[in-house]
């Protein structure tokens, strides 16, 4: 048994490199091959017939009583109507120090204002903008309180 088991591999990889050299040789044969001519195609072209595209219908049609189907939408203006003017004013502070920030924050939260704060090199400026100038003016005695310096200026848009 040990010496069909010894015999074994050496005879299977004899068959597999015999296959190979056969498949080899039948694959790459000296016929020779037959030069033939490149294949032509030989089929007549027909002009395409212009197809028609349900669109052209429209375009075509003489009746002036289609209506395509949109939603119309009529909307009337009145140019005549006197547009007031609101003045918006700016109430601009310039904060140095943490805690100023922090109580005017606070005092901002009490008042009920939104704000926009704006951070450089020269401090943090916070800016409200309000219609309302009496709330702004008060706001401006409270933050006296907490040695913050604010004015309250009429705000004109920069384009």
């Amino acid at each position: 048994m040990q010496k069909i088991l010894k015999w074994f591999a050496p005879v299977i990889a004899l068959g597999v490199a015999i296959f190979i050299i056969f498949f080899l040789i039948s694959i790459n044969s000296a016929e020779d091959l037959v030069e033939s001519e490149p294949l032509v195609l030989e089929s007549e072209v027909t002009p395409l017939k212009p197809q028609k595209v349900w669109l052209d219908h429209f375009s075509q049609v003489e009746k002036q009583g289609y209506s395509y189907p949109v939603n119309e939408v009529f909307i009337k203006v009145d140019l005549d109507e006197k547009i007031t003017k609101t003045i918006t004013y700016k109430l601009s502070a310039s904060l140095l120090d943490p805690y100023q920030l922090f109580c005017l924050k606070e005092e901002l939260k009490s008042h009920k204002l939104k704000y926009f704060m704006q951070q450089d090199k020269k401090g943090v400026e916070l800016l409200i903008y309000s219609q309302n100038v009496n709330k702004l003016n008060n706001l401006v005695k409270v933050l006296k309180n907490y040695q913050i310096v604010a004015s309250v200026k009429p705000y004109k848009e920069e384009y």
